[in-house]
């Protein structure tokens, strides 16, 4: 079993992942320039701030210093300025002497996480920044320190500031990105619908002008090839027509001159000549009149711009079959009363269709087989001939022209193949069956009428 064809990328889903991935991309590439600039000029912030509570802390180590009572604290034991108010230090100092020994301290600050370099500037160590201010020819040192963690944390809070909202906009985003696609492409959708609801035999140029700029020249390029198209199948039709035209007054008058040489000719060798030269002509006099049906049904046009009784019209198609006797007795018809069924197919076509369908089935059927021909109510025409069932491909192949099934019964394979063009013509769809529905036998085709309200 043959797998399915891969079905053609979509230009609307390509488009629409592709730009709702090329925001999301330029928004995370944006977060993360604005994560690194952020970065600096947090370090640059708070490194300023190292700077200045150092620069400020040193008048007042200063002034505490001289002011201090040495009685009354013990040796060796720094002093600690207390808070005003209970709260986390973020930036802790100390204030030591030209010998390490500590005589200020913040009231959070832990003098053994502090360097016992007392080298001016910026340092790292131990996860703080530390930043060492000496004053009073280095007699006082203070040290001010912050934890790397807490300008990282700063840094991510900033970010996810920034990436929260991608998550509620990306889907937005892409919504809006689909919105925006669907709209723009609407008239190429618009182009696509009108194309394919045209019928078989309109080959007029479609309008351009609601498309974009973008998809003119495509557009151009497919009126141009309908031109073309519609030039090809005109010439063919018309030199079918022409040609089947001009075969039928000279065929006309070699047969109406064989027909009074078989009358003139004695029984014997030269009459049966002349009775199968008009024989043949008969059958090319028919050939050439299914040429021009054939050559009409694909010029298409077979929709009535006001509906008629399609009763009326298969009543005088089967009325010529009548007029046989031997074909009458085969015929069994159900149709319903007149005025029951309007369709818009034209009647000249809906008579060809018909008169090719029971041909079909009257020639290529048992010789004394019934033939069943009817109309339902809901508008579907059926025709049924018995004999043994068809396969599914030459079932296939009985659509061509010129190709007839496994028979020795006379015929130009051209029946089916000028109903099949009519029923497209009119927008529907000839359908052959085999077995005929219901039987284990037989050959079937069906077709449903476009229908117009039924009168009351």
């Amino acid at each position: 079993m043959n797998a399915p064809p891969p079905r053609p990328p979509s230009l609307k889903r390509r488009l629409s992942l592709g730009l709702a991935a090329g925001v999301t991309l330029l928004w995370l590439a944006g977060t993360l320039c604005a994560a690194l600039v952020l970065r600096h000029e947090i370090d640059e912030v708070f490194d300023s701030a190292l700077q200045e509570v150092a620069q400020r802390i040193l008048p007042l180590a200063y002034s505490e210093t001289l002011n201090a009572d040495t009685r009354t604290p013990e040796a060796g034991v720094a002093q600690k300025l207390p808070a005003v108010q209970p709260h986390r230090e973020y930036i802790t100092y100390i204030v030591r002497d030209a010998d390490g020994r500590v005589l200020l301290q913040s009231h959070d600050a832990d003098p053994k996480a502090f360097p016992t370099s007392m080298t001016p500037g910026f340092r790292d160590e131990a996860g703080f920044r530390f930043y060492t201010e000496v004053a009073v020819q280095g007699a006082l040192v203070v040290t001010a320190a912050e934890a790397i963690d807490h300008r990282r944390r700063a840094v991510i809070e900033a970010v996810s500031m920034l990436l929260w909202p991608l998550l509620l906009l990306l889907p937005l985003g892409v919504l809006g990105v689909v919105a925006l696609v669907r709209y723009s492409l609407r008239p190429l959708a618009a182009f696509q619908a009108e194309l394919e609801a045209r019928g078989r035999g309109d080959l007029s140029p479609v309008d351009t002008g609601a498309l974009p700029s973008e998809l003119d020249p495509f557009a151009t390029s497919v009126n141009r090839l309908i031109v073309r198209l519609r030039r090809a199948l005109e010439a063919e039709r018309g030199f079918t027509a022409s040609s089947a035209h001009e075969l039928r007054t000279p065929i006309a008058a070699a047969l109406a001159q064989t027909q009074r040489l078989v009358m003139e000719l004695p029984d014997g060798p030269a009459h049966r000549r002349a009775r199968a030269v008009e024989e043949a002509l008969r059958q090319l006099s028919r050939l050439s009149d299914k040429l021009l049906q054939l050559a009409r049904a694909e010029g298409g046009g077979f929709l009535a711009e006001i509906p008629h009784d399609a009763v009326h019209v298969l009543e005088l198609v089967l009325d010529e079959f009548g007029r046989m006797p031997e074909v009458r007795a085969r015929l069994d018809v159900v149709l319903p009363s007149r005025g029951a069924i309007r369709t818009r197919i034209d009647a000249d076509a809906l008579a060809i269709l018909a008169r090719n369908l029971v041909e079909n089935a009257l020639r290529y059927g048992p010789v004394d087989g019934a033939v069943s021909v009817v109309l339902t109510p809901g508008g579907r025409l059926t025709v049924t001939n018995g004999g043994p069932a068809i396969a599914p491909e030459e079932l296939t192949r009985l659509r061509r022209p010129f190709e007839r099934g496994t028979t020795t019964a006379a015929g130009s394979g051209l029946g089916l193949v000028i109903a099949a063009a009519i029923a497209e013509s009119a927008g529907e769809r000839l359908e052959l069956r085999s077995p005929a529905t219901g039987r284990p036998d037989g050959f079937e085709a069906s077709l449903q009428l476009p229908m117009d309200l039924p009168t009351t």
